[in-house]
């Protein structure tokens, strides 16, 4: 069986195309970072970012950067007409008063119940960076998440049950992959879109869990 996985820049683009017009949406740190820069022009989609932005805009182009205008990753962005800052408590009482349409996060695992952990994988080593994830994943009214299907070691980040500490419970929405677009259903995870020449059957095996079509 022959595929092609998806770039970062493809699942991007694709995260991009399903936020609709008027959203309000939180872009979280390391690879949702370059949906930023995939949004439409046609739609007004005002970008959060917790360290007290809204009204984000794309990445600066080279030698344009400003200091002191990045986001919660410390990357250069820029500010939409109209955009505007504030303090962190500002910033997370969006986040935590539900005024967030759709928080886009990274994750180590998602579970088929729509669990997530994406601040730690609980080695001794490790270091934790929870950030505000734990305030988006219960405040934002939909939560995407955008990850690698599988890990470097070929274990599938999308599992029956999280083994790594939860981040939030039952309140991811939607998973993008470079392998496939999964949907958190009551009945667990249902494809919405698989890369082509993929099938059901082998997603299923590399993924270690039930989907349903």
């Amino acid at each position: 069986m022959s595929y092609t996985k998806w770039t970062r820049q493809q699942m991007a683009q694709r995260i991009a195309d399903d936020i609709p017009d008027g959203a309000v949406v939180n872009i979280g740190i390391g690879m949702p970072e370059m949906v930023a820069n995939c949004l439409p022009p046609e739609k007004e989609i005002l970008l959060h970012s917790e360290n007290g932005i809204l009204g984000m805009g794309p990445r600066p182009e080279p030698g344009q950067e400003d200091g002191d205008l990045i986001n919660a990753g410390k990357q250069p962005v820029t500010l939409l007409q109209g955009g505007c800052f504030f303090d962190h408590s500002t910033s997370f009482s969006m986040m935590r008063g539900g005024h967030i349409d759709i928080a886009i996060l990274g994750a180590f695992q998602v579970a088929e119940n729509g669990d997530i952990a994406n601040w730690s994988t609980g080695k001794p080593d490790a270091i934790p960076a929870v950030g505000g994830a734990m305030d988006l994943a219960v405040g934002a009214k939909r939560v995407f998440v955008m990850m690698e299907h599988l890990t470097k070691n070929g274990q599938s980040k999308i599992v029956s049950q999280c083994s790594y500490p939860l981040t939030g419970l039952g309140c991811v929405t939607r998973v993008y992959t470079d392998l496939a677009v999964l949907d958190v259903t009551p009945q667990g995870f249902s494809v919405v879109e698989m890369v082509e020449g993929l099938s059901l059957e082998e997603l299923e095996r590399l993924s270690g869990v039930t989907l349903h079509a």
